[in-house]
């Protein structure tokens, strides 16, 4: 028996050893070829949220490739007008930037004045001030004799060369100039999107078949579930953030634009949606409307109106509609949450804290599924 035992756990140390193997070189994968994954999953966000409409087009006798295209097509119309009419709301933005840096540039020194102000009643406080004794000036020394001597000229300076300075580059640009293959690198990817999602709407019935053909017996049946499960749970999670998105971008838009502030089609939508970011939502949904509200509001209850009108929001859709809407499709613990988002985020920066939620769901529906992993998705759940 102890023989049996020890050959057990010999076995079992070879199976370990390459498991952490793998994770090491999975998670390596992951960051050295993050763009090409997080345009994948981009791509794959985006197809959950059309899937809807080409389902609805094919219950009126559509078929699925023509329903994808016409969604694709109809997406991209409307991503471009909202692009015109960002570009527009921009362009006003940078005209009047001259004046906004001026305002801000007149908040400053009134806060900087305000602020010395107060440290010199504080140091006058503090330590009481000691009326300094005027010194007795010290006698002028008489003029030498060598100083009234004539002093001979200086012989003629020689000619001056022309140099020739050449400009120096601001550290925008060199910075620009550095990450240029980066932004490239985006740009090509970004391009791929549209393709991906129409390839994944019109093929998805054959990709669902052609991937369950790689199981047999039991397995494939596992493999069904599992990737019923990740389906569904993407697609509550996907388009349950972007309805809530939606509602919040339209309630602030409103309330922006009855506080009076300028831009509102283009910063309540910037605010709504940063609101949805994890636990970092509220301070990214307060920084555009207060940028703006520094252009037009001089007093403090102003400032305060606009941080009480975000916060209500936020709060209300985080408590109220957002257990309704997605947090009956996510069963994730809060303690596997705020790690899945400092791993994702360190792999993959801002995306990967909007898109840590639902790879890490995705993951404990595939280990709910196989026996092997159910104790893993019971310690992911809530």
């Amino acid at each position: 028996m102890a023989l049996a035992a020890r050959s057990s756990e010999s076995e079992k140390l070879p199976s370990r050893s390459l498991a952490v193997i793998a994770i090491g070189v999975a998670v390596a994968l992951l960051y050295w070829a993050r763009l090409f994954f997080i345009t994948f999953a981009s791509a794959v966000a985006i197809a959950f949220i059309l899937e809807p409409f080409v389902a609805l087009l094919m219950r009126v006798r559509f078929p699925r490739n023509l329903a994808s295209f016409v969604v694709c097509s109809a997406a991209l119309l409307v991503v471009y007008l909202l692009g015109m009419g960002a570009y527009a709301q921009i362009s006003d933005l940078l005209d009047e930037l001259p004046a906004y840096s001026q305002r801000i540039g007149v908040l400053a020194d009134e806060a900087r004045a305000r602020l010395e102000q107060v440290e010199k009643r504080t140091s006058e406080l503090l330590m009481p001030s000691r009326e300094k004794q005027p010194q007795p000036a010290a006698p002028e020394a008489p003029p030498s004799r060598k100083s009234r001597r004539k002093v001979a000229e200086p012989p003629a300076p020689p000619p001056i060369q022309e140099v020739r300075v050449l400009p120096e580059r601001t550290p925008l640009v060199d910075y620009l100039y550095s990450r240029l293959g980066s932004f490239y690198q985006i740009l090509l990817l970004i391009s791929f999107v549209p393709f991906l999602v129409y390839f994944m709407l019109s093929w998805r019935d054959h990709i669902h078949r052609s991937f369950l053909q790689f199981f047999s017996g039991e397995d494939r049946l596992v493999a069904a579930k599992s990737l019923q499960g990740i389906a569904d749970m993407v697609r509550g999670f996907v388009v349950g953030n972007f309805v809530l998105g939606l509602m919040l971008a339209a309630a602030s838009s409103a309330a922006f634009w009855r506080l009076g502030l300028p831009y509102y089609t283009l910063i309540g939508p910037l605010s709504g949606f940063l609101s949805l970011v994890p636990y970092v939502g509220l301070p990214l949904a307060l920084v555009p409307p207060m940028f703006f509200a520094l252009t037009v509001f001089g007093k403090i209850s102003e400032y305060l109106l606009v941080i009480a009108v975000v916060t209500v929001l936020h709060v209300f859709t985080l408590n109220l509609l957002y257990p309704k809407l997605v947090g009956s499709r996510v069963h994730l613990n809060p303690l596997v949450v705020t790690v899945a988002l400092m791993v994702w985020g360190f792999l993959w920066d801002a995306a990967g804290l909007v898109l840590a939620i639902p790879l890490t769901a995705g993951m404990k529906a595939v280990c709910d599924n196989v026996k092997g992993l159910r104790p893993l998705g019971k310690f992911l759940g809530d």
